[in-house]
């Protein structure tokens, strides 16, 4: 398939019903279709627990969402020409933005916010297209990637704990739930264990009392048995950037990191499709946005499908985004989604948020960021201390928040301490990566 291929138009794989070992279905390949459509199932069921959990935890509508999550899907494969596989789900990354902007703003308003962070990434994107991702190493070592991923999860402890407390018991019951099917399970129940967890904890609740089915027979008896989405129209309040463009380090994160892992997996060099992933996710989250629905990012849980497949055939992407849209049109669905009650997502997003925030400590590790390094070690600190006491900053109209200021924090104390390091010599360099030499020479 040449670079100027559709996104569609795949070959067959051998034939069409086996993989021989150490081989892999390509991007531009495909199985037959009745196992094609059984694997865009499988990505379906593998992207839904997350894709949910964020309009749940914002209070957007869980049907809307569901359909751009398709729609935006289908837009990535466009513009990426079918050469990188992917879903694109709720991006977690825009949980607190929503929340604090829903809470000044309106839905409208936070609406708005995921607009601006989507043209951002847009633009991001299209610079990555013509001048490569040298930049954006050097404006986002790993050492500032990481920490921006880890205060975002980390700063939305106070909402977890908030959800936890209303019922204690469902909630934990939901993370006990999640904490011992990650364990007890391998393949893809493993990987499932926080969807899984939230049935769990939802019968839960049901037994309990805790759960008002109400709404749903209402929602059917107002909307019928099938019917589109809820949309709702933006609000843009500039003042709200501040909140929203720092998600775009992490959906740039995200996306490369996507792209990389694919390419690893496949044997594929897919780095000049990278402008074109960040680019897509930007369209998409505008798009998502302009008509209620959340943020959108490439999703780490649908790798695991294709790892345990070795089906990474972007037609099983198509099959799963035909099949969110199609359940996105039956409004008892989202109704029944929209009940889980506080405490089931109160023991989910514990475990959820923190590893959010443990992605940034992975990013560290699997770079080998060296803290004993002064630079690297002040610029965590400071990032983690701003973004989980949820600093805030008051400009006239202008407010920044946790997010906002430690995003901010972190770019300022690297970049400086950096330039004062290396004309002073200070200090080591930060961007070299802690070796085992090191290691020794510390005598640890």
């Amino acid at each position: 398939m040449s670079d100027k291929s559709p996104a569609f138009g795949w070959k067959l794989h051998g034939d069409g019903k086996s993989i021989q070992p150490g081989s892999v279905v390509a991007p531009d390949e495909r199985l037959a279709w009745p196992i094609t459509i059984g694997i865009g199932a499988q990505h379906v069921v593998a992207m839904f627990g997350a894709t949910f959990l964020v309009p749940l935890l914002t209070g957007f509508p869980p049907a809307t969402t569901l359909f751009f999550s398709g729609l935006g899907t289908i837009l990535f494969l466009l513009i990426t020409r079918g050469r990188v596989p992917s879903y694109l789900g709720s991006s977690f990354a825009f949980i607190a933005p929503l929340a604090a902007a829903t809470a000044s703003n309106g839905q409208a308003g936070a609406l708005g916010g995921i607009v601006m962070a989507g043209a951002a990434l847009f633009l991001v994107g299209l610079i990555v297209q013509f001048a490569g991702t040298g930049w954006l190493t050097k404006l986002m070592p790993p050492v500032v990637t990481g920490a921006i991923v880890a205060l975002i999860g980390f700063n939305l402890a106070p909402s977890a704990k908030t959800n936890f407390m209303v019922a204690p018991i469902t909630a934990l019951v939901t993370l006990g739930s999640i904490i011992l099917i990650s364990v007890l399970f391998k393949g893809i129940i493993g990987r499932l264990s926080i969807l899984l967890g939230v049935i769990i904890g939802y019968i839960t609740a049901v037994i309990r009392g805790e759960v008002d089915f109400s709404t749903i027979d209402k929602t059917v008896a107002e909307r019928g048995f099938i019917n589109l989405p809820v949309f709702q129209t933006p609000e843009f309040h500039w003042e709200l950037a501040g909140l929203f463009i720092p998600v775009i380090l992490v959906l740039v994160a995200e996306n490369i990191g996507h792209v990389k892992s694919v390419a690893l997996m496949t044997g594929k060099d897919l780095d000049a499709y990278s402008g074109r992933a960040l680019m897509a996710d930007g369209l998409a989250t505008v798009v998502a946005g302009s008509g209620g629905g959340s943020g959108t990012t490439t999703y780490a849980e649908n790798i695991g499908v294709m790892a345990a497949t070795k089906v990474y055939s972007t037609a099983a992407y198509w099959v799963a985004a035909f099949f969110a849209i199609g359940l996105s049109l039956f409004p008892g669905f989202g109704a029944a989604i929209a009940t889980v009650p506080a405490g089931v997502l109160g023991g989910a997003a514990t475990v959820l948020y923190g590893m959010i925030g443990m992605l940034g400590v992975r990013i560290w590790s699997e770079n080998r960021v060296d803290f004993s390094n002064q630079v690297n070690l002040t610029t965590a600190a400071v990032a983690l201390i701003v973004g989980i006491a949820d600093f805030t900053w008051t400009f006239g109209e202008l407010s920044f928040a946790g997010i906002a200021l430690g995003t901010a924090a972190t770019l300022i104390v690297f970049h400086l301490m950096s330039f004062i390091a290396s004309k002073t010599k200070a200090a080591g360099d930060p961007l070299k990566p802690f070796t085992d030499k090191d290691h020794d020479a510390l005598g640890h």
